[in-house]
């Protein structure tokens, strides 16, 4: 773009396949609120030779991420070494985005892209990053951080920022890049960078963990808290015709907010909460969500 700001997203072959991930994500930007415009400041990074080819069938703006000895093109479950290894290639492979002069935007391919994110962002942030769980205040360091969606300027702060990120995978071995920056987001490393971190709400920046409530603000929607291929594409799918629908209201409608998501995921989630809710009530005892 004209302030040297790219969209990043990264790619295995398993989210590249026809009726994949891939084919939603980029369906996202055609049926959101001006996001079409974004397709020409899109890069695809592919991580394995497959999911290179299908990017050039489908998208103009591909970058062959090939790692020398490691095989990403299978479905990556969380948490396996196969997940963690490509975790933290992304984390290392975005630093050389920054030290190139780039800022970027990073998104997962299973986030929706609804309306314009940038207005939403703060102007004087380095590295601005959406949330799990949302407190009330952007400066709070006890948000949830979600790796999935970031907007990050190229500076000396952030790419500063980032080699320690990548550094701390050893310090915190078997722990993948999200959880690690949880971990380190109040280091007084951070301090002596001096950077400037800022959590994105949800209201803007949603997800099935906690969804964005009105459509008429959603700017992105990210199906985290959702395990597996086939209810993710689930999933997906029903957010884009719940979106589909609200876009198709006349105004006063729209404005009444009578359309909400259905994901199955969010529902059952939902439940789960409340279910622990009732027996932390009960039973007095302390609970965590996962």
């Amino acid at each position: 773009m004209v302030n040297n700001t790219v969209i990043l997203t990264t790619l295995n072959d398993a989210w590249a396949r026809t009726g994949s991930i891939v084919d939603l994500f980029l369906k996202s930007f055609m049926l959101g609120d001006g996001t079409r415009k974004f397709l020409d400041h899109l890069v695809i990074v592919s991580l394995d030779d497959r999911a290179y080819n299908r990017c050039r069938i489908v998208h103009k703006h591909c970058y062959a991420l090939v790692t020398k000895g490691v095989d990403f093109h299978q479905e990556a479950y969380f948490m396996t070494p196969q997940y963690l290894k490509m975790m933290w290639s992304r984390i290392d492979f975005l630093r050389t985005v920054l030290e190139l002069g780039y800022s970027f935007v990073f998104t997962d391919a299973d986030i929706m892209w609804f309306r314009d994110p940038f207005p939403r962002f703060f102007p004087d942030a380095d590295f601005q990053i959406s949330c799990d769980n949302y407190l009330g205040r952007p400066e709070d360091m006890n948000n949830s951080p979600n790796g999935g969606f970031n907007y990050v300027k190229s500076n000396s702060r952030s790419i500063a920022f980032y080699k320690f990120w990548y550094s701390s995978r050893e310090t915190y071995p078997g722990y993948h890049d999200q959880d690690v920056l949880n971990k380190i987001k109040s280091d007084q490393m951070i301090t002596k960078i001096g950077l400037k971190i800022r959590f994105l709400d949800t209201a803007y920046f949603g997800g099935l963990c906690e969804p964005s409530r009105d459509l008429n603000v959603v700017c992105t929607m990210h199906v985290n808290c959702c395990i597996g291929m086939d209810r993710k594409l689930h999933d997906l799918n029903l957010m884009l015709q719940d979106w589909r629908a609200f876009m198709s209201l006349p105004p006063d409608l729209k404005n009444q907010s009578i359309i909400s998501w259905r994901s199955r995921s969010f529902m059952t989630f939902r439940f789960l909460l409340l279910q622990r809710w009732m027996l932390k009530k009960r039973e007095k005892i302390d609970w965590n969500c996962t």
